[in-house]
């Protein structure tokens, strides 16, 4: 499969926390030119893709999900290319936010992209309208933000992030048997297989750690957070404290765990 990587820096005008230097953003060339993911709309970036398209029409803009690095610079490659088309699966809490036509896809659905067709495969979690798009030709999976080598991805339980479901996206991409992940931040990943099992396992021992702490009786977030994340630089603070949020609630759900006011505790059989 054909490729272009085009670098959507983040850095200094428009920059994104925790997307450190910025995402990439992928080109498809070939009968239907289209790119996986929009950037933030920096000049420079537009610029790039404007020469990479070598004077053929871009057709479609697939977004992987709706935080800001991935969609918001929609409008800005409308304003360059107003005949491209938007496609996501809807997030109506963000979607508005991004004043852009957008057509819906889902799980299942084919679109096709440079010389073939991809499938749009949902795996929520990091955000609920979460997609990643399969070339099952080349079993090349465009991650968003699924996966990421050398880091973990937050999960944003205040935001729409939702840990059980991430853990299935993983399985779910762990099935598809994946030979190559572009994905939205970071390394390309030659070897899925072993950072998806790896990623799973990681997020297991954390909810390990976490029943351990709430072993003893009540605790709360913020000292769960402490225990865990000790000499965490204070900016990066809160994006745990949300992480270890999520741990909680999926604990909730399972009925593992269960909270009196700000204090959490194992749930007793």
């Amino acid at each position: 499969m054909n490729v272009v990587p085009l670098h959507a820096c983040n850095d200094g005008e428009g920059a994104v926390p925790l997307t450190g230097a910025g995402n990439w953003t992928w080109l498809i060339p070939g009968r239907v030119p289209t790119l996986i993911d929009a950037g933030v709309g920096l000049p420079r970036h537009l610029d790039a893709l404007e020469s990479a398209l070598r004077g053929v029409r871009l057709a479609n803009v697939l977004v992987t999900h709706g935080h800001s690095d991935h969609a918001s610079g929609a409008a800005a490659v409308a304003v360059r290319m107003p005949e491209v088309r938007f496609l996501k699966m809807p997030w109506p809490e963000r979607d508005h936010r991004w004043p852009v036509s957008w057509e819906r896809i889902g799980d299942g659905d084919r679109i096709e992209a440079g010389e073939g067709a991809l499938t749009a495969i949902h795996t929520p979690g990091h955000a609920p309208d979460h997609l990643c798009f399969w070339d099952a030709r080349s079993r090349t999976l465009f991650g968003g933000d699924l996966l990421i080598d050398g880091s973990s991805v937050s999960i944003p339980a205040t935001r729409g992030g939702d840990l059980g479901a991430y853990l299935a996206s993983l399985e779910r991409v762990l099935a598809l048997d994946p030979v190559r992940v572009l994905p939205a931040h970071g390394r390309v990943i030659d070897r899925p297989a072993v950072l998806l099992r790896a990623s799973i396992a990681r997020r297991r021992e954390r909810e390990r750690q976490i029943l351990e702490l709430l072993a003893p009786g009540a605790i709360d977030l913020d000292a769960i957070v402490t225990r865990l994340y000790a000499g965490l630089r204070e900016s990066l603070v809160p994006h745990a404290r949300d992480t270890v949020l999520a741990h909680l609630l999926k604990l909730e759900r399972e009925r593992r765990a269960a909270r009196d006011g700000e204090a959490w505790h194992i749930m007793e059989p």
